[in-house]
């Protein structure tokens, strides 16, 4: 496939999927505005040639439709995995037949893996004076804490073991030679950093900066801890990923084929603040000590170009990366988990929010078995609202699935709610920092009720409108959370609801128009153990029975962060220029 951006990029514009944007631009809000209004309209991938303040160009948008998603990787990948999968499953026990029906794979795996070259690209210029401040890093929102790399992919080793973890942990531009690196709870590089620390010793960091599509993607990827993604990229690269020696001693091999490399380290017992930032998911993720990468050295093509996205309220260019990746691993969910034939997690909620999974239900509760083992893997332990069915269903269509659901749940024995657990550290519902709630909702078996799907009751006193979102599923608009805190337990008593299995809360009704609507601002805005009501609860053999309806508080609370909104003179600038961007359009 593609062996460097450029790669990529060439294809991009064969395909008229590429626009140069060839007048001054600013890397502080603009450029972040431009790019939101064209991912919104499905548009093309982005070329600033002139960027203010900085001598190199910045690409942004790569991955944002479906179409260059696969223009990067075609089906090859997929079929890999399927592959895989499937010999797996049937070399057990292994034979001569089946082995040599799938003799290909060999190859393939031959493919997969590093190798050494004497340098790359990567090295053409080296500057041990580093100024990451002449880097064009972007500011993308008004009340970010300053700029930052948004596609850092960042390269760190176990001290101990040597395993590799490359992630993309954004970094906060200090100064001319230190970033924040944002190393969350259930991250690999954060294992290594602590791992160090513990020695107190500096743990060595590399940051490069494009590559190969396959190595920004793998850098996302939620793999199992030391899972390595090097051996990713070179599965969806095709062929062994190139890595140069480093020009400059002892640090780590480098990209070749990448745009730049950061070399440097963080420094053991060191933090600073760093945020806000506007984040995924469509509010700013507030101000926190995190630690600090101190850069040693940049490594820089000649004509090196900057690889950047933007993300905000969804969707952005991450829901079509995410969606690419959970497509890409899927077959592989039955195998490490069994009991899961099919899972899937919402992107229009940040993707850690909401997850539903189709399960096995062999004998009782075996579905709880399998909810049970999906919250203890890798990422998906952060997830926040987990639904669970043991029917065959397209988890891709939201109201189908809810419903399916509603139909079925026995609230009295198939909904838990979990307190005291960990949670995304982006997600402040709790009012606390990696701390919160989760929850499980099962719909198992047969239906066990027919669903309402029309509102004819009086509103009660404080709800001004109620609309159906699917059938049994209730959305009113109510009154502001400081005017009625107290308002969602109040409506879970009202008897005009009885007959409906959820009734969701919201100072909005109209985000039943639309599903992405429905889910961001449904599951951004509440926590289970906080903000879920029943009509009567009971302690049963110390299970919490409930009897519906169930109402969630989805308003906005004033614990919640600020959503991302467009700043009116950053809106009025770049509709004033957009015939200067973009002239033959």
């Amino acid at each position: 496939m593609h062996r460097n951006l450029r790669s990529f990029l060439d294809l991009l514009r064969r395909e008229n999927d590429l626009v140069s944007i060839d007048v001054e631009v600013n890397p502080y809000l603009e450029v972040a505005e431009i790019h939101r209004r064209v991912i919104e309209r499905d548009g093309p991938a982005l070329l600033f040639n002139r960027v203010k303040g900085s001598r190199f160009p910045i690409v942004t948008n790569l991955f944002g439709t479906a179409k260059r998603i696969e223009l990067a990787f075609g089906s090859k990948p997929e079929q890999f995995v399927k592959q895989l999968v499937s010999v797996a499953e049937s070399l057990l026990p292994p034979n001569r037949k089946e082995l040599w029906q799938h003799r290909s794979l060999v190859r393939d795996f031959l493919k997969l893996g590093t190798r050494t070259v004497s340098r790359g690209p990567v090295t053409e210029v080296i500057n041990l004076e580093p100024h990451l401040d002449q880097l064009p890093v972007l500011t993308t929102w008004q009340e970010d804490g300053g700029p930052f790399i948004t596609l850092p992919l960042v390269y760190t080793e176990n001290p101990h073991t040597k395993k590799h973890n490359l992630g993309i942990y954004r970094m906060q531009i200090y100064d001319a030679r230190a970033a924040g690196l944002h190393w969350q709870i259930q991250k690999g590089g954060g294992f290594h950093y602590h791992a160090a620390e513990q020695m107190n010793q500096s743990l060595p960091v590399t940051v490069f900066l494009g590559g190969p599509p396959a190595l920004i993607i793998s850098a996302i990827a939620p793999l199992p801890e030391d899972v390595p993604e090097l051996i990713l990229a070179s599965l969806l690269g095709g062929e062994k990923l190139r890595m140069a020696k480093n020009p400059i001693g002892e640090a780590h091999r480098l990209v070749g084929e990448a745009e730049f490399a950061l070399i440097g380290h963080a420094p053991p017992h060191e933090r600073r603040p760093e945020g806000p930032f506007g984040d995924h998911y469509g509010y700013y993720s507030l101000r926190h000590d995190y630690p600090v990468f101190h850069c040693d050295a940049i490594a820089h093509r000649r004509d090196a170009i900057y690889p950047a996205t933007v993300v905000g309220k969804p969707k952005q260019e991450d829901f079509f990366i995410g969606d690419y990746l959970q497509s890409l691993l899927s077959p592989i969910f039955p195998l490490v988990m069994p009991s899961v034939r099919d899972l899937w997690s919402y992107g229009e909620t940040g993707f850690h929010s909401l997850a539903a999974a189709v399960v096995r239900e062999r004998y009782t509760r075996e579905a709880l078995v399998a909810g049970f083992r999906i919250l203890g893997e890798g990422q998906l332990a952060l997830t926040k609202f987990l639904i669970l069915t043991d029917s065959a269903i397209d988890l891709h269509d939201f109201r189908t699935v809810l419903e399916h659901l509603l139909a079925r749940v026995r609230w009295e024995t198939d909904f838990f709610i979990f307190s005291n657990t960990s949670m995304d550290t982006l997600d402040y519902t709790s009012g606390k920092v990696n701390e919160g709630s989760k929850a499980i909702l099962m719909g198992l078996g047969d239906p066990v009720r027919d669903l309402p799907r029309e509102f004819r009751g009086e509103l009660p006193n404080g709800v001004s409108r109620a609309e159906v979102f699917c059938g049994g599923c209730l959305v009113v608009e109510g009154s502001s959370y400081l005017a009625e805190p107290d308002q969602a337990a109040r409506l879970a008593r009202e008897p005009v609801f009885a007959d409906w299995p959820l009734v969701i809360l919201h100072d909005d009704a109209n985000v039943v128009r639309s599903t992405t609507d429905f889910l961001w601002s449904t599951w951004t805005r509440f926590e289970p153990a906080g903000d879920i009501y029943a009509a009567e609860t009971k302690v049963i053999r110390h299970h919490l029975s409930y009897r519906s309806p169930m109402v969630i508080d989805a308003r906005k609370k004033p614990s919640l962060p600020d959503e991302l909104i467009v700043r009116d003179d950053v809106a009025k600038l770049v509709d004033a220029r957009w015939r200067e961007y973009f002239p033959q359009s």
